[in-house]
C-alpha cells in the first residue's frame, strides 16, 4: 500500500485554517496559510489493529475525542499546506497497516552454552594466575 493509493472520506475531514508562521514575509500576517486537519479516527474504518497502532503513532495528536489533528505550516501557499497535510495523515494510515512480525524466541545450542562455559573457565584460569605471589 502507498499513500497514493489511501482513499480517505470527506465528512472524517475537517480543515480549518490559521495565519502560519515562517517564511513568506508580510504574506503570513495578512494571510491564513497554515491548515489544521483534523480527522475523525472512528470514521475512517480502519481495522482495530491498524487504528490502534495508528494511535500509537499519532501519539500526542489525538485529541481526548478521538481525533487526530496535524497542523501543516511549512509551505506559503493555503493549497501546498492543504496537500502536505494531506499526504502525512496518508502517510501515517499506510504506516498503521504495516503489522510488526511477532519475534521468534530463540535458545542457544548445545555446543554455544558448552563453549561459553569453557571460555568462563579459560578467563577465570588466567584471572587465578594474578593472585598474590606466595613464598613458601
Amino acid at each position: 500500500m502507498r499513500p497514493e493509493d489511501v482513499v480517505v472520506p470527506e465528512d472524517a475531514l475537517n480543515e480549518s485554517f490559521l495565519a502560519g508562521t515562517g517564511p513568506g514575509g508580510q504574506n503570513v500576517n495578512k494571510v491564513a496559510t497554515a491548515v489544521q486537519l483534523r480527522v475523525d479516527l472512528f470514521k475512517l474504518g480502519l481495522h482495530p489493529d491498524a487504528y490502534q497502532r495508528l494511535k500509537a503513532i499519532a501519539g500526542s495528536r489525538v485529541t481526548g475525542a478521538g481525533e487526530l489533528l496535524i497542523t501543516a505550516r511549512r509551505f506559503r501557499t493555503q493549497d501546498a499546506n492543504r496537500q502536505d497535510a494531506r499526504r502525512r495523515l496518508a502517510e501515517m494510515i499506510v504506516e498503521a497497516h504495516i503489522a510488526q512480525r511477532k519475534r521468534k524466541a530463540t535458545r542457544p545450542s548445545r555446543a554455544a552454552k558448552a563453549e561459553r562455559v569453557e571460555q568462563k573457565k579459560q578467563r577465570s584460569a588466567i584471572k587465578q594466575a594474578r593472585g598474590k605471589v606466595q613464598f613458601d
